[in-house]
């Protein structure tokens, strides 16, 4: 069979699209017969990465970048990162960009240690990477570069206090040092009067501590007394112990019973001493004749006559007899 010329060129032309396709799909990392894995990692500045740029874990290559997507306020980029194959890659995974002054940027990918595994569809953690310029710094002078970020902390630093420490704050600290140096003074007063109070030859604390040691010698050299003493004390406490005290307090208790009843019969008119103090008619009479004895006594006093009679030519005094006793006027002179 004979294949003329129209069909060799059209054969020609497909096998040459075919390669070219198949061509450019591997010059791009594409698979056309495996199924692809895609993840998504959201990036605030993507450092020149572009689409078919490597995916590495481990400096291995493991996928490519997909596609790069920021919408329309370029705010925040979705890298969307295409696997080869299924892998285990841990939850607190982080994907970080690294530029290279020589080439394209890639993807890395540093595992984590957490047990839980993304799935296809799920969000990478990201870290922001540094750019080109930093990273030849630190390829080409490692301590340049520690020390450029440590004028940026500082710049940083110098910018805050510049904001939080306005004026006010600014000389309220300046009174704070003042302060402090007014303290500062006072501690070495302290000092010196502290210093003062220990000195061993004229210091306060050490004579205390003198007199003290000499009053803890005196009670150490009268121990022998001490100990008498406390066991005269423990004697005696014994001896008070041994007192039969129930013994004691039966008998003061039988004494009160015993005055109860003496009391008991003088309150009572049974006996003699009751009746005598109790008997309202024995009172009555001894009023009765103490006033008529003071009757009598003021009779004679008044009338001696009537009852002594020593005159030989007298006569007897008959006149009236006293029937009250007369007013006692000894008692007006005390009274005066």
């Amino acid at each position: 069979m004979k294949i003329n010329n129209e069909t060799k060129i059209g054969l020609l032309v497909i096998s040459g699209i075919v390669l070219l396709i198949f061509g450019s799909n591997f010059l791009k990392g594409n698979t056309l017969f495996h199924k692809e894995i895609k993840m998504y990692a959201v990036f605030s500045d993507v450092l020149g990465l572009a689409n078919s740029n490597p995916v590495i874990i481990n400096g291995m290559h493991v996928g490519k970048v997909a596609n790069i997507d920021g919408g329309t306020d370029m705010k925040k980029i979705t890298v969307t990162v295409s696997f080869k194959k299924e892998l285990n890659i841990p939850a607190n995974s982080v994907a970080v960009i690294n530029p290279n002054l020589l080439g394209s940027p890639s993807l890395e990918i540093r595992l984590g240690d957490s047990s839980k595994l993304l799935r296809e569809g799920d969000f990478l953690q990201t870290q922001e990477g540094s750019g080109a310029l930093d990273e030849a710094m630190k390829i080409i002078n490692p301590v340049l570069y520690e020390v450029k970020n440590a004028v940026k902390s500082l710049d940083s630093v110098f910018n805050i206090v510049n904001t939080v420490f306005d004026s006010e704050t600014k000389n309220s600290l300046k009174h704070i040092v003042g302060n402090l140096d007014s303290i500062s003074q006072s501690f070495i007063v302290s000092a010196r009067s502290l210093e003062y109070l220990l000195d061993k030859n004229n210091g306060v604390i050490p004579g205390s501590l003198n007199h003290i040691n000499a009053i803890t010698g005196n009670l150490s050299n009268q121990n022998e007394k001490i100990d008498s003493i406390l066991t005269q004390v423990n004697t005696a406490t014994s001896r008070f112990a041994a007192v039969d005290l129930e013994k004691t307090l039966d008998t003061l208790n039988m004494a009160i019973n015993e005055f109860r009843k003496g009391a008991e019969a003088i309150n009572g008119k049974s006996g003699s001493l009751g009746m005598l103090l109790n008997d309202k008619g024995l009172y009555n009479n001894l009023e009765s004749t103490t006033h008529k004895l003071n009757i009598l006594l003021d009779d004679i006093r008044v009338h001696p006559r009537r009852y002594v009679n020593v005159s030989v030519f007298g006569k007897k005094d008959k006149k009236d007899f006293l029937t009250a006793p007369l007013i006692d006027d000894t008692l007006k002179v005390i009274k005066q």
